[in-house]
C-alpha cells in the first residue's frame, strides 16, 4: 500500500511538471528570469511594510503618514509600468526587465540613508519606477515564450515568487533588524541588481517579440485606450484596481497590525512572532499562486479567478473579526491563498486579449492604472486604521475583493487562445 501510494504521488507530480518539461530552454531561461525578477521586487518591496513600526518611531510617524508613504510608492510604481511597458514593446523585454531590477535595487538601497520623511519619500518614489516596470516586462516576456496550454502555469510560477520574495524579506528582516537597525534591512535590498547581468547574458528577446518588431514601429500608446480595445481595457483595469486596493490595503498594514503597540491599535507582538505569522502566510500565499494556475489552465480564467475573490473575501471578515493569535495564525495562510493568488491570471488573461505589438503596453497600462487607482489603499487603511481600528479597516479590504469579483461579468473566458 505505501508502495503504491507513493506511486500515485510521484505519477501526479510528474503530471505537474510536465509542463516544465515540454518547455525550450529559452522559456525555460525566461520564466526564471522573470520569476527571479518579481521575487527580488517583493523582497525589496516589502521590507517597508516589515520595518514601517521602527520607522514610525525613527521619524515619530503616525500612521497616516506611514500610508501616505505607502500610497507614494504605489503611485510611482504605477508610472514605472506603464512607462516600461511602452519601453519593453519598444526596446524589447529582458532590456526593460533588466533596467527595472537595477532601479529598485539601488533605491531600495538609498532607502536606508534617508535622514527624513520627506527623503524617505523620494527614494519610494524611485523604488516604485521599478517595481512597476517589472512586472510588465517580466509578464510579457513568459507570456510569449509559453505555449497556450502551460501559459497560465508558467505565469502561476512567476506570480508565486512574490511569495517567496516576501518570506525571505521577513527572514532577513528577522535575523538583520534586531541585530543591525531598519537601515541594514534597506541597504541588503541593492543585492538584486547582481542578477541583470545573468539576464542580459543568458536571456533573449521571444521570437514572437522579434517578429512584431521586423513587421514594423510598435502601436500608438493610445490604441489601448479607444476601439475594439477600449472596452475591455477598463474592465481588466477596474478589477485589477479593485484586488489591488484589497491586497495592498491589508498585506501593507498587517505587519503593523501585528507589531504596532496595543495603544496605537496593534496587537504589541515581537518582531519575531510578527516574521513568524507572516512567513507562515508566505507558505499559503505560494500554494494561492501556483494552484490558481493549474486551476485555471483546467477550469478557465473567469471561474477560478471568481471562485478566490470571494473566498479572499470571506476569509478576510473571519480574520478582522479576531484578535485571537491561534486563530491568526491558522487563519493567515487561508487569507494569502485565496487573497493573493488571483493575481496569478491577470498576466495570462491579459496577454491572451490584446496583440503582440502592444502587449507589454496593455498589460502595463491594465495592471498599473489599476496600482495607481489602488495606491489610496495603504492611506485610506492607515487613516481608517488610527480613526475606526483595525478591523474596520480589513473590512473595507474584504469588501473591495467582492467589487473585483462583480467586474468579470465583462470579461470574457480567454483560456486556450493562441498569441500567435
Amino acid at each position: 500500500m505505501l508502495d503504491a501510494g507513493c506511486g500515485i504521488r510521484w505519477y501526479n507530480l510528474d503530471r505537474m511538471l510536465q509542463f516544465w518539461q515540454d518547455a525550450s530552454p529559452e522559456a525555460r531561461r525566461a520564466l526564471v528570469a522573470a520569476s527571479l525578477g518579481w521575487l527580488l521586487d517583493a523582497f525589496d518591496v516589502m521590507l517597508y511594510a516589515l520595518v514601517l513600526a521602527s520607522l514610525v518611531a525613527e521619524f515619530d510617524m503616525d500612521l497616516t503618514t506611514g500610508g501616505r508613504l505607502g500610497s507614494l510608492t504605489l503611485a510611482s510604481s504605477a508610472v514605472g509600468g506603464v512607462l516600461f511597458g511602452v519601453l519593453a514593446d519598444r526596446f524589447g523585454r529582458t532590456r526593460a526587465l533588466s533596467w527595472s531590477i537595477l532601479i529598485y535595487s539601488v533605491f531600495t538601497a538609498a532607502c536606508g540613508l534617508a535622514q527624513t520623511v520627506w527623503q524617505l519619500a523620494a527614494f519610494r518614489v524611485g523604488l516604485g519606477l521599478g517595481m512597476g516596470g517589472e512586472w510588465a516586462s517580466g509578464a510579457a516576456l513568459v507570456s510569449e515564450t509559453w505555449r497556450a496550454e502551460h501559459r497560465g502555469k508558467a505565469l502561476g510560477v512567476m506570480q508565486s515568487c512574490w511569495a517567496i520574495g516576501y518570506g525571505l524579506a521577513a527572514l532577513v528582516t528577522w535575523l538583520v533588524l534586531p541585530r543591525y537597525g531598519w537601515r541594514a534591512v534597506f541597504l541588503v535590498g541593492v543585492l538584486p541588481a547582481l542578477f541583470t547581468l545573468w539576464i542580459r547574458r543568458h536571456v533573449r528577446e521571444p521570437e514572437l517579440w522579434q517578429r512584431s518588431r521586423a513587421a514594423g514601429p510598435s502601436p500608438s500608446f493610445l490604441t489601448v485606450l479607444r476601439g475594439p480595445l477600449a472596452g475591455l481595457t477598463i474592465a481588466l483595469t477596474l478589477m485589477n484596481a479593485s484586488t489591488m486596493f484589497a491586497w495592498w490595503g491589508l498585506n501593507l498594514w498587517i505587519p503593523g497590525y501585528l507589531s504596532l503597540p496595543e495603544a496605537q491599535g496593534g496587537l504589541g507582538y515581537t518582531t519575531t512572532a510578527m516574521t513568524g505569522f507572516v512567513i507562515v502566510m508566505q507558505v499559503g500565499m505560494w500554494l494561492g499562486y501556483v494552484t490558481f494556475g493549474f486551476i485555471s489552465d483546467r477550469f478557465g480564467r473567469r471561474p477560478t479567478y471568481v471562485t478566490y475573490l470571494v473566498a479572499a473575501a470571506l476569509l478576510v471578515l473571519l480574520y478582522a473579526s479576531t484578535r485571537s493569535p491561534v486563530t491568526l495564525f491558522l487563519l493567515g495562510p487561508f487569507v494569502a491563498f485565496f487573497g493573493t493568488g488571483y493575481f496569478s491570471g491577470f498576466g495570462a488573461i491579459s496577454a491572451e486579449i490584446f496583440p503582440t505589438a502592444i502587449r507589454a503596453t496593455a498589460q502595463g497600462v491594465t495592471y498599473n492604472i489599476g496600482r495607481l487607482a489602488s495606491a489610496a489603499a495603504p492611506l485610506v487603511v492607515g487613516t481608517l486604521a488610527q480613526t475606526r481600528g483595525f478591523s474596520a479597516a480589513f473590512m473595507l479590504t474584504a469588501a473591495a475583493f467582492v467589487v473585483a469579483a462583480v467586474f468579470w461579468i465583462w470579461i470574457p473566458e480567454t483560456r486556450g487562445r493562441s498569441l500567435e
